[in-house]
């Protein structure tokens, strides 16, 4: 066979053939063992994954992170086993024991991909549509990446190019995240994006015609993609014409302006022989007769499990020979790109070690007290004072850029030239991202873009509307990749706009993800320090949660107040009990996040008035600080204080645990008004003299 997505001809062999039937019943055996899994797409998109992985996809299996490798993505991640069997048959490690062990506790091969578990495996796919969504986000980074590193090669000619191939089922199109996606990819004229739609017609419930009908390529088309089909079903027999796929797949990638989508029409589980084309076989095992009929119809023997010729298996890893020729053609065009830009590659060096700057840090703004400053507003400087120093960083919002504060001054934004409009200038390398009114997909677009990239991308709405983008948010958690979110107006703060608006739950929702930093600074100093805690973590992803009102800017040089970076501890004394000049033990722990801080500030000296030392401690991040210490910890918290008051505008829920039996918690149970926000927070009782009633409350109880 000719060299990865070099060769020039269709070529499909004997040993190809059996390849693919081994992967087939490898995928009933293994699901068979295990006694569930989804065995259908596996065994019927065998033949389709195979020529990907042995002719299209530009990949060395001995080095799954390869920077020039073409980017996979399984979106249907319940037919993981299509994924698996590849990685098994090109040599990533997987071997027969991997398959048999399906499913199973500790197991290389769990029941859907899983990213950072199983070499080859580039995103964490189990809700349908975030794969082909987040596909769109892996495609913004290559174009990205090629901007920022090799902007003048021609197309086709940088180390940088490469094509993002995904497989995507009836599901994926049916939910709306890829509607969303597809529709910014279409705008983008992502070129670099090919999708191939499984169009199997069969889900969980049988007979897709129960509730999808529509023209799916005519939709693509309207969203401005290169479509075409091939039927296997067309001549009334089941022929899986392979040449026709394989001419699909080539006028796909040489389509450069416009993404593009190959419905293939398949038949889910052909060839067995009562099951194939029904729903029994989309996420049940087959059974042992349907088994033993499967494995007879293509010539295997049925009593033989998890078997597979030698021959077949050193044809298939021969893939890894292809892989490595085709990465040594790529290695000499890097090694010229290094030397001609030794600058820029001095700055791939740095992005792929994941290290900042020395010294990016510096250029963080310090904001003067004595002037009031909303924190979204405190982000954008923030954003902007760091953007010259940090190429990497890039986003936008969801339509609200005037509001988030999202905006990279001066940057060109990230759309085809000709999509230009008088208020936003761009062109297809630029740094400001318009996500449109998409919410999920921004999210799921910035997922990819963490993913595919060494780059740091946030998406900017409204704190709301994170209820859109919560399977997205999740995922990002699940996954461990640094996603940035920026989320303003964050509470009844929002004022007029009322309840649909003004974010109750949501607060205490996210604060329930795991592995996700929820960050809710109190002024423009804390936001700055939030930031540069966000972007020196790699690990996880972050939210963070901003003002639209304004907020006081702290005096830290007043007695018994702290530096605003404690904030990078997650919470810290922002200002102790004084007496009599000096700080003294505090009678009672004022507690608050973000704009509810200052009303905490207030009660502190409405409480020192009538001789109450009270202490506040500004909590804009619950997860940082529940990784301190525990001396830490108690050194914020003295456990010999029990009464202590929380103040937060949304649900109650997580604060019990900080304040105690003898504590008091204001909050909001429930939902808001329009008005404006003084008069809110008046009426619902968010007030500095509530606070100073619930701390001689608490004191009195904690007796």
């Amino acid at each position: 066979m000719a060299p990865l997505a070099e060769n020039s001809e269709f070529a499909w062999t004997d040993l190809d053939q059996r390849a693919v039937d081994t992967a087939r019943v490898l995928a009933a055996d293994a699901v068979e063992k295990v006694g569930n899994g989804h065995p259908g797409t596996a065994i019927s998109l065998a033949p389709a994954a195979y020529l990907l992985f042995q002719q299209h996809l530009r990949h060395d299996p001995s080095d799954p992170a390869w920077i020039g490798r073409d980017r996979f993505v399984l979106s249907p991640g319940h037919t993981s086993l299509t994924l698996y069997l590849q990685l098994f048959l090109s040599g990533y490690g997987l071997e027969l024991e991997d398959l048999e062990a399906l499913r199973t506790w500790g197991a290389k091969t769990p029941g859907h991909p899983e990213f950072g578990h199983t070499a080859g495996v580039e995103i964490t796919t189990g809700p349908l549509g975030q794969g082909l969504a987040s596909a769109v986000g892996f495609a913004y980074a290559q174009r990205r990446m090629r901007g920022l590193l090799d902007a003048d090669a021609p197309a086709g000619t940088s180390p940088f190019d490469h094509t993002v191939w995904v497989i995507a089922s009836d599901g994926d199109l049916q939910e709306g995240v890829t509607s969303e996606a597809s529709s910014l990819a279409g705008h983008q004229e992502l070129g670099n994006l090919v999708v191939v739609y499984d169009e199997n017609h069969i889900s969980i419930e049988d007979d897709t015609d129960v509730a999808f009908t529509e023209n799916v390529l005519g939709r693509y088309e309207a969203y401005g993609w290169h479509t075409q089909r091939v039927d296997w079903t067309k001549t009334g027999n089941y022929v899986e014409d392979l040449a026709e796929l394989d001419a699909a797949l080539r006028a796909a990638k040489a389509e450069s302006n416009r993404p593009s989508i190959i419905s293939l029409r398949t038949v889910i589980g052909w060839p067995s022989p009562t099951k194939a084309d029904t729903g029994g076989i989309h996420g049940s095992k087959l059974g042992g007769t349907e088994v033993a009929g499967l494995k007879t119809a293509l010539g295997f023997d049925p009593e033989a499990n998890f078997a597979i010729a030698d021959e077949v298996l050193a044809h298939a890893r021969s893939v890894q020979e292809r892989g490595t020729a085709a990465r040594a053609t790529w290695q000499e065009g890097f090694d010229a790109w290094s030397n001609a830009n030794p600058e820029n590659a001095a700055l791939l060096a740095r992005l792929e070690s994941g290290e900042l700057p020395a010294g990016w840090d510096e250029n963080l703004p310090v904001f003067e007290p004595g002037k009031d400053v909303a924190t979204r507003s405190a982000s954008g400087k923030v954003i902007n004072a760091v953007a010259g120093v940090l190429p990497e960083l890039w986003g936008g919002s969801a339509d609200l850029a005037g509001s988030n504060n999202t905006t990279i001054e001066g940057a060109p934004s990230f759309i085809p030239e000709s999509r230009s409009t008088d208020s936003w200038k761009g062109n297809p390398y630029g740094r400001v991202l318009h996500f449109g009114i998409r919410e999920h997909a921004a999210a799921s677009i910035v997922n990819g873009i963490t993913l595919a990239s060494p780059t740091r991308a946030y998406s900017g709405t409204f704190l709301i509307f994170s209820d859109y983008q919560r399977p997205a948010i999740r995922l990002s958690a699940l996954m461990g990749v640094p996603s940035i979110y920026v989320w303003t107006h964050d509470s009844i703060g929002l004022g007029e706009d009322g309840p649909t608006h003004q974010p109750v739950e949501q607060l205490a929702s996210l604060r329930a993800i795991p592995n996700l930093d929820v960050v809710r600074p109190a002024d423009a100093n804390e936001v700055s320090y939030a930031w540069k805690k966000i972007l020196e973590t790699t690990s996880n992803p972050a939210g963070i949660v901003l003002s639209r009102q304004n907020l006081p800017v702290y005096d830290r040089a007043q007695l018994g107040f702290g530096s605003a970076e404690g904030v990078e501890k997650g919470a810290y004394v922002l200002a102790d009990a004084t007496a009599n000049g000096e700080v003294v033990a505090p009678e009672v722990l004022l507690l608050g996040t973000g704009s509810e801080v200052s009303l905490a500030i207030e009660a502190r000296e409405a409480l020192q008035a009538q001789g109450v030392a009270a202490r506040v401690v500004s909590i804009p991040c619950l997860e940082w600080f529940n990784q301190q210490d525990a001396a830490y910890r108690e050194s914020v918290l003295p456990a010999a204080v029990k009464a202590r008051v929380s103040v937060e505008a949304g649900v109650a829920q997580g604060w019990r645990e900080l304040v105690g039996d003898a504590g008091r918690i204001i909050s909001l149970d429930h939902y808001g008004a329009s008005a404006d926000y003084k008069r809110l927070f008046t009426e619902f009782g968010i007030t500095a003299e509530a606070i100073t009633a619930a701390a001689l409350d608490s004191i009195s109880a904690a007796k």
